[in-house]
Order: structure tokens, then C-alpha cells, then sequence
């Protein structure tokens, strides 16, 4: 900038400006005086003290020159005008002086003010550098209770609010404050201030998952049994309607039908879980941009947690127990999946599930791997079923569960199998195979409640009086009782279980046809075999019998019961067991009677080379038939079973009657001899007809026919085929040619001509029939 230049004082100006103060005004009457004062003030403010004074004296001169002229024209005027003029000049000068003391007192008096106006301008320039300093100091100590207080909410555990207050700090405006070294070490120091209010926040949460894994047992022991009660509830409710049996809890209809209100077991008056810790620290991961740390984290320690849970070995004893924290520790990750957003993700909860169910699997069945008690696995199983039904519940895969509950049932159903199977051996080891007895009502009642009946056998039973002799021994009522306890165990495995009906009628079906034939009708087949007495042998067969129905009537139940929990049907094969036991019974009996008979056919003297023939059979024949009658009527078995018995024997006697006649033990024997065998044979048939019994005379018709070639000369006959086919056909070549060879050699040992033709003749007919049909197997 340029520097100003002073002013000119010329006489011009000077003129005009005592012209204002009307110094040299000839029409103003008075001086003013008063405005001397701007003017010498200008004057002296300029410093042109010495340029004005004599400007001022160069006017002076000028008008001196003025007033002589004047003074010379006008000398009068003049002489007035210098009159005039010396007191002009007395008043100059002692303006002179005024304004040299007004002078020397302004500038005086300017120098004190300059003094005093520069002291007031430092001191308002310190006094404003102090408000600075103050108001920097009052912002510093803000800013400094911000901090310390950020401090006290990290105690407090108020994350949030001290976040909040690092971004106020943050977010400060530009002041001088700004600008200090404190504010950027400040700022500086923020990060780390992060970093303590995260750790913090961290610290707190794995203080709560702390927390959490010691109330998981708690969490899982209260929604457990809120499912049972649930379980117990649905249960009741679906025994009183069978439209609700196909129904399970957790189904859709259970869920419709029943009046419930969902139990949330984490927020209970019981339980109240705080999830606020976990919270908070996702919100505060969140703002700080890490929360894919959290995540991270989080994961491994749960993933640490689960793995603690299950000891090694897994002590069957603390099962429940280990269930529970599983159950609870599954369910607080559900509600955490739930409440979260996405901090938490469906496949790390699945992984944590996989992982703990597989070991849970590989534990359970390491500890049952020597198990040899049944109640073992159902206790285990009572576990297993409550514990994926509740899990189920919160949406978890249980497939891998219900697997291993069926792997175990499978190993149930074989060590069941085989405590039974003991029992049953027991039970026909000490059976006396007498008819049971019983004698009062409620006894009577009980035994028919237990075992399985034909429903018309059941009513007449029920309505027979007392004492009362049932057709079936103490063996069949205790196995009755038996299968129904196997029965009732075995569903009771399975009562909850709501897959693999398949697999599980299948292995019913095996266990049920492995006790019923190896353990029941093989034990009665080998009981048969030491068994000499006809009437215990008779009371296994009465026994056999009612097994039969019991199979039958078993399959009808059970497929009742399966058809409620949609099952398949069930078919026993073991019927086929129970048959074939029941013929080899009927062998027994039979054997039994044939070696009774045996008795009789030693008692019988039959003379084969007799003179005469008879008319009337043999006496033996009277008592044997008496003896069979009664003996065979006596049985109590079913009509076609007597009749077994009857074909057997009959059976029987005619082989030891065609023994007789083809048998090495007779070596010859004449015609009056086989009309004897002939008439014991009509005797035989009469009375078989007379007891009702006729169709039985059947087993008679090769004797009778082989008898009838002989007696009528018929052999000729018999070697037409077309005869032969027709009328002979029983007669079987091979015993035909022996009994001819019989009397051939009855006729060869006669002396008489007659009876050696006949015998020649007898020679030639066996030849023929043995040319006819040669070989052994005839």
C-alpha cells in the first residue's frame, strides 16, 4: 500500500480557512474563535506546524501589502485599517501563543492517549488469548470427562453408550481445540480405546457363555419335561378318541388339536435366560465392523463347549443328565439362530448338531456294546425318544437319532429274544404236561385273559363250572403269559418311535418265529421224545393244538395293534413249526399205541400151516380192540386227531398182519392160514365200522386184495395188465411173489401128490409174477 502523502498548505487554503472562522469575514461581526480548534488540530496531527506558520505569514505579508495599497488610497481607512490591523496582530499572537500551548498540550495529552490505547490493545489482546485459553482448557477438560467417562460405562458394562461416546468424540466440529497436539493424540488414541471397549464387551460375553454352559442341563431338564407332560397329555387324549391313534406328538394334528400354550423354557418362572451380553456384543461387533470376528469366535467356543460335553467313556448312569445339557445347549442355539439375524447361520448349528449326534451315537453304543441286560437298552431308549421328540420340536434332524434308537432296538430284540428263550426252556423242563386246574372265578378269569383262544372255545370256557379242567397244561398258560410280557416289552421299545414300522414288524415277526419254533415247539418235540406216557403225550398235542390258535389269534392282535401305529401286518410262519410238532406228536401217540399192540401181536399163536379154516377171528383180536377203543376214545383231542390215532394203529395192524404173511419169520404157510388172516381182517374191518369208523377199513384193501388172488386162484388174472391196473392195483408184485413162495414151499414139504402139485403150481405163478416185475424195489 502506498504511503499517504501529507497535505499542501497553500495561501489559498489558509484563506479559506480563516475565511470560516471569519477572521477575514469584513460582514461577520464576531470571531469564531471555536474552530482554531480542528484546524490546529489537523495542523498538528499533520506535523506541518512550521509549513502553516509560514504559509501564515506569507498571508500576513499579502495582506500587509493589501492594507498599504489600500492605505495609500485610503490613509484614513488605512489608519483605521492598521488600528484594525495591530489588533488583528495582538489577537494573532496571542493566537500564536494560544494554539503553540494548545499545541504543546494536545500533543502532550495525544501521547499519553496513544500510550494508554497501546496498553488497552495488549491488553485485550491477552485478555482474548486467555478466553482462548479458557475456553480451549474448558473443551479439553469435556473432552477429558468423555474419555474418563468412557471408562466408567465400560465398567458398567454400558458398551454402547461408551461406543456412542468415542463417535461423539469423533464427530467434534472444527474449533481451536482441533488444532492442539492434546485433540490429535486424542484421536490417536481412540482405536485403542476400541479395542478396550471390544474386549471388553468380548469378556463379558464369554463370561455369559460361561454362564450359559452351566445352566444348559437346567435349560434341557425343563423343555424335556414339558415334553413328557405334553407326551403324557396327547397320550390320554388319544386313548379316549382311536380316531387320534395314527396321531404322534409333534404331528399336525396333535399340534391343531391340542389346547396348548408353547412353553418358552429360556423365559419361565423357573428359568430366565438373559441373552443381553450376546446382544450386546453383536451390536457392538457390528458398529466396529467385526462381525464376521464374532462369528468366527463364537462358533469355536460353542464348538469347544459341545465337544466337553460327553466324557469318554460315556457312563451309562449320567445318560439323562448329558442328555439334558445337550438338549438344552441345542435349544439356546436355536433361540439364538432365531433372535439374531445373521449372525448365526442354520449350516454352523447343523455342523455342531452332526458332529455332537455322532459322537453321542459312537459313545451310546461303545457303552452297550457288553450289555447283556434288556432293561439296560430300554432305559437308554427311554432317554434317546424324549430327547429327539424335544429336539424335534425346534426343527433339528433327528434321522441319525432314530437310527441309532433302532440299532439298539435291534440288539434289545435279540438279548429280549434270548432272556425268553431261557424262560421258555425252563418252563417245558419243568412242565408235568397234566391238564391245569382251576377252581375259583377270578382264577378262571385271569388264566382266559392270558391266553389266546378261539373265540368260541373262549365263550364255552368262560361259561363251564368250577373246579374246571382246562384242555391245556401249566407250560401253555406261562408261555401265553410269557409272549405277552416279550410282546408287551417289545412295543414298549418302540412306544414313541415313529419310523421304520417295516424293520420293526420284520424283526418282531423273526423274534416272535424264533421263540415260538426253536424255544416252544422244538422244546415240545424234544419233551415228545422222553415223554412215555399216552396221556402227557396226548395233553402236548391238546397243547400243540391251542398253540396253533394262539399263532393265529396272535397275528389278528398284533396286526391290530401295528395297524394303530401304521404298521404292516404280521405273519408267523412258525404255524408251519407248530404242525409239523403236531405230527410228529400224533407219531408219537401212535407209536406209543403200536408198541402196546406190539404186546398184543405177541400174545397172538397163529398155526400157518393149519387143516382147517376158521370162522371166528383170533381172541387176541377182542382185547386189542377193546383196549384200542377205550384207550384212543379216552384221548382228549380233537376228532381228527382221535382218528389220526385210530389210522395209525389200524395202520399199524395191518402191517403186522401182511408181516405175518410176507415177513422172514414165517417161512411157509397154506391157503387155510391166510382165509384165517382174512377172517381176522373182516373182524377187524366190522368193528372199525361198528365204533364209526368204516372209512378206516381202507388200510385193509392191499391185505384183502393180495389175500383174495390166493384164495380165488386169481393169479393169472392178476398178470393182466389191464386186470391187474384195475382190480389189483395195491397189490404191490414184490409181497405177492413172497407169499406165493410161502406156499410153494408149504406145498414142496407135503408128501401128498395133491398138495406138491399145488405147490409146483405156486412155484410157477411166483416165477411168473417175479418175470413179470423184475427187481428189488417193487
Amino acid at each position: 500500500m502506498a504511503p499517504q502523502r501529507r497535505p499542501q498548505y497553500t495561501q489559498e487554503n489558509i484563506d479559506q480557512q480563516l475565511q470560516q472562522i471569519h477572521l477575514l469575514d469584513p460582514s461577520s461581526s464576531s470571531e469564531n474563535l471555536e474552530q482554531l480548534g480542528p484546524i490546529i488540530k489537523q495542523i498538528h496531527a499533520n506535523r506541518q506546524q512550521e509549513a502553516y506558520l509560514r504559509n501564515l505569514q506569507a498571508l500576513i505579508a499579502t495582506k500587509d501589502s493589501e492594507i498599504e495599497q489600500i492605505c495609500t488610497d485610503n490613509y484614513q481607512e488605512f489608519i483605521s485599517s492598521a488600528s484594525t490591523l495591530f489588533t488583528v496582530k495582538s489577537y494573532t499572537n496571542n493566537l500564536r501563543d494560544k494554539i503553540t500551548t494548545l499545541d504543546a498540550s494536545v500533543s502532550q495529552v495525544g501521547r499519553g492517549l496513544v500510550e494508554k490505547k497501546r496498553t488497552l490493545l495488549q491488553s485485550k489482546k491477552t485478555a482474548a488469548k486467555l478466553d482462548e485459553a479458557i475456553d480451549t482448557l474448558q473443551a479439553c477438560l469435556k473432552v477429558l470427562d468423555v474419555v474418563n467417562r468412557i471408562g466408567e460405562l465400560i465398567k458398567e458394562g454400558k458398551y454402547w453408550s461408551a461406543l456412542r461416546s468415542l463417535e461423539d468424540i469423533q464427530s467434534l466440529p472444527s474449533n481451536s481445540l482441533s488444532q492442539t497436539p492434546f485433540y490429535q493424540h486424542l484421536l490417536s488414541s481412540l482405536p485403542s480405546l476400541r479395542i478396550q471397549i471390544q474386549n471388553a464387551v468380548t469378556a463379558s460375553m464369554k463370561q455369559w457363555l460361561l454362564e450359559i454352559r452351566n445352566i444348559s442341563g437346567l435349560v434341557g431338564k425343563l423343555a424335556l419335561e414339558a415334553m413328557d407332560y405334553r407326551t403324557r397329555k396327547w397320550r390320554s387324549r388319544r386313548d379316549k378318541d382311536p380316531m387320534l391313534r395314527l396321531s404322534r406328538v409333534g404331528s399336525a394334528v396333535e399340534m391343531v388339536i391340542q389346547e396348548r400354550s408353547d412353553t418358552n423354557v429360556l423365559d419361565s418362572e423357573k428359568l430366565k435366560v438373559d441373552f443381553t451380553p450376546l446382544y450386546q456384543c453383536i451390536h457392538i461387533y457390528t458398529t466396529l465392523d467385526s462381525i464376521d470376528d464374532l462369528r468366527r469366535s463364537y462358533q469355536a467356543d460353542r464348538k469347544a463347549q459341545s465337544d466337553l460335553i460327553l466324557p469318554d467313556p460315556l457312563p451309562l448312569a449320567s445318560l439323562v443328565s448329558l442328555t439334558q445339557e445337550i438338549c438344552g445347549f441345542f435349544i439356546i442355539e436355536s433361540h439364538v439362530l432365531e433372535t439374531t439375524g445373521n449372525f448365526r447361520s442354520e449350516r454352523e448349528i447343523e455342523e455342531l448338531w452332526e458332529a455332537l449326534v455322532a459322537r453321542l451315537s459312537s459313545a451310546v453304543s461303545a457303552s452297550l456294546a457288553n450289555e447283556t441286560d434288556p432293561d439296560s437298552f430300554l432305559r437308554v431308549k427311554e432317554c434317546l425318544i424324549g430327547f429327539v421328540t424335544t429336539l424335534e420340536s425346534y426343527s433339528y434332524a433327528t434321522q441319525s437319532l432314530h437310527s441309532l434308537i433302532l440299532m439298539l432296538f435291534e440288539k434289545y430284540a435279540g438279548l429280549l429274544e434270548g432272556q425268553f428263550s431261557r424262560r421258555f426252556d425252563v418252563i417245558f423242563l419243568q412242565d408235568d404236561h397234566l391238564p391245569m386246574q382251576v377252581t375259583i372265578p377270578s382264577e378262571r378269569d385271569s388264566v382266559l385273559a392270558v391266553v389266546w383262544l378261539d373265540p368260541s372255545e373262549q365263550d364255552a370256557l368262560s361259561k363251564s363250572g368250577l373246579p374246571l379242567s382246562l384242555p391245556w397244561s401249566q407250560g401253555f398258560f406261562l408261555c401265553c403269559q410269557d409272549i405277552r410280557n416279550f410282546i408287551q416289552k417289545f412295543y414298549h421299545f418302540v412306544d414313541g418311535v415313529s419310523q421304520h414300522h417295516g424293520n420293526i414288524d420284520e424283526l418282531l415277526n423273526k423274534s416272535l418265529d424264533k421263540l415260538l419254533a426253536n424255544h416252544i415247539s422244538d422244546s415240545i418235540s424234544r419233551c415228545l421224545s422222553s415223554t412215555s406216557t399216552l396221556s402227557q403225550v396226548v395233553q402236548i398235542v391238546s397243547n400243540l393244538e391251542h398253540f396253533e390258535v394262539a399263532c393265529s389269534e396272535l397275528e389278528r392282535s398284533l396286526t391290530s395293534l401295528r395297524s394303530t401305529q401304521r404298521g404292516g401286518a404280521i405273519r408267523l410262519s412258525s404255524s408251519s413249526s407248530f404242525a409239523n410238532t403236531v405230527t410228529h406228536a400224533l407219531n408219537r401217540v401212535t407209536g406209543l399205541i403200536t408198541s402196546k399192540l406190539d404186546d398184543f401181536f405177541e400174545l397172538a399163536e397163529y398155526d400157518w400151516t393149519p387143516q382147517s379154516r376158521e370162522d371166528t377171528p383170533s381172541m387176541y383180536l377182542y382185547e386189542l380192540i377193546n383196549w384200542l377203543t377205550t384207550v384212543v376214545d379216552s384221548l382228549v383231542i380233537k376228532e381228527i386227531y382221535k382218528d389220526e390215532a385210530y389210522r395209525g394203529a389200524v395202520g399199524y395192524i395191518a402191517e403186522c398182519l401182511m408181516n405175518f404173511m410176507i415177513g422172514p419169520d414165517v417161512l411157509a404157510m397154506n391157503e387155510n392160514a391166510i382165509s384165517n388172516v382174512l377172517v381176522d381182517t373182516e373182524f377187524l374191518e366190522g368193528e372199525l365200522t361198528r365204533i364209526g369208523r368204516g372209512h378206516l377199513s381202507s388200510v385193509f384193501a392191499e391185505l384183502r386184495s393180495m389175500t383174495s388172488i390166493i384164495l380165488n386162484d386169481a393169479v393169472q388174472d392178476y398178470l393182466v395188465p389191464q386186470v391187474r391196473q384195475t382190480t389189483y392195483s395195491l397189490v404191490r408184485p414184490k409181497r405177492l411173489q413172497t407169499l406165493l413162495e410161502k406156499l410153494t414151499r408149504y406145498g414142496s414139504s407135503r408128501r401128498n401128490a395133491q398138495s406138491r402139485e399145488r405147490g409146483d403150481r405156486r412155484r410157477k405163478e411166483a416165477d411168473a409174477v417175479g418175470r413179470v416185475f423184475p427187481g428189488e424195489n417193487r
